[in-house]
């Protein structure tokens, strides 16, 4: 299947049949909650107000898919930060948004977005966000000093 009939796909998926995806993301945006490679997303059609902590699926007007954290809502545009970045990423035009993360498959276990730890991580995680690079720094240094 080429770029484009995946697009459409995923797509008709989750807008016209409001069905869910399970997607294997690619690159470390979202890292350390998703490992490429080895975890996966659930994406469900967006059925209700989007809030700061939200992880959407959304499109660029580059026409990439993009799976971000809303980090916050302002006049009825997002703007958005991977995980595993410090730079914000908006306005972004809710229109553009394609589905919201339900749940997330990590080392083979599946955790749904509403477990008191995902969000008691993610809520810790977006306060750290001016600590991202250093902490980031730290954690790659003692991975490869092993």
């Amino acid at each position: 299947m080429d770029d484009a009939q995946n697009k459409m796909k995923i797509e008709e998926i989750l807008i016209k049949n409001q069905n869910s995806v399970q997607l294997h993301p690619i690159g470390y945006s979202m890292y350390p909650l998703i490992v490429p490679e080895r975890d996966e997303v659930i994406i469900s059609p967006l059925k209700k107000k989007i809030r700061r902590g939200d992880v959407l699926l959304f499109r660029r007007k580059s026409g990439k898919l993009v799976l971000h954290r809303v980090i916050k809502v302002k006049e009825s545009k997002l703007y958005f930060v991977g995980d595993n970045q410090t730079e914000i990423e908006g306005p972004i035009d809710p229109s553009q948004v394609l589905g919201i993360m339900s749940s997330f498959i990590h080392k083979k276990n599946k955790y749904s977005v509403s477990n008191p730890l995902y969000f008691l991580s993610w809520q810790i995680w977006l306060i750290l966000l001016p600590l991202r690079k250093p902490i980031s720094l730290f954690i790659h240094k003692i991975r490869t000093q092993k």
